[in-house]
């Protein structure tokens, strides 16, 4: 699809293997860390641009490997989220943040709303429009649909170390959370995250209360520490995982 090009004419939205006719639709909210070129760097460095700030490592990898696995369509931007974050609400304080963790960003500090606006119309619009198409598509040819978020998270956040290896996210749908939270704990030896090392109260739910709990979809997120895919056999060994337990 091609609603918006960035300079270079690339589609900010990619749809993988649309007409997958397995159960699930897979989402990956943060799964580039490509900038525009109009929008430089907007004052970072390529060590900055290359860290957890400007995208999820890791998240795209495991989700094409499920998107083959499950015969699932796979929808993500391809556009950092530090352009516009596609896992928030327009209206959000932190939509375009001026400072991500730690890290200032500069290109991102006093925004007009016509600067907000245009990054929400290059990437926000298409990719939650794009979305929708697959799920509308998906009801006309009456296919059970169910939802999965794959993202990645930091193994210590502002100091703090964190154990688990993977969390579970959800909300008020618990079809699929509850079930996976039990199989992943099942003899695993894996410390797993029940709504952490995030829950919805974050405001880290928007894309899935969007498109899942709005429709009345079974939809979880998940979150893989980013060490643990760190490499192509990192995302291998997660996507063999999850793959047979979803």
């Amino acid at each position: 699809m091609a609603r918006a090009e960035t300079d270079g004419g690339a589609v900010p939205v990619a749809i993988v293997n649309r007409a997958g006719a397995g159960a699930f639709v897979i989402l990956c909210d943060h799964a580039s860390n490509a900038l525009p070129a109009r929008f430089g760097t907007l004052g970072l460095s390529p060590a900055d641009l290359q860290a957890h700030i400007a995208w999820d490592p890791g998240a795209l990898g495991v989700s094409l490997r499920l998107s083959k696995f499950l015969d699932a369509p796979l929808v993500h931007p391809t556009l950092s989220r530090l352009l516009v974050d596609c896992n928030r609400a327009p209206d959000a304080h932190d939509l375009a943040p001026a400072v991500s963790e730690t890290t200032g960003i500069p290109g991102n500090r006093d925004l007009s709303e016509e600067e907000r606006a245009e990054r929400v119309a290059l990437v926000h619009t298409p990719f939650h429009a794009a979305i929708d198409e697959v799920l509308d598509e998906r009801a006309a040819r009456g296919l059970p649909t169910m939802l999965v978020s794959v993202h990645t998270f930091t193994p210590v956040y502002r100091g703090v170390s964190r154990p688990w290896e993977i969390g579970v996210l959800y909300d008020s749908d618990r079809r699929l959370a509850e079930q996976l939270v039990s199989a992943l704990k099942s003899g695993s030896g894996l410390t797993v995250g029940d709504n952490e090392p995030y829950a919805p109260s974050d405001g880290v739910y928007y894309t899935l209360d969007r498109h899942g709990q709005a429709r009345g979809l079974a939809c979880v997120m998940l979150e893989i520490r980013n060490d643990e895919v760190a490499d192509a056999a990192g995302e291998e060994a997660w996507a063999g995982r999850l793959g047979p337990l979803l």
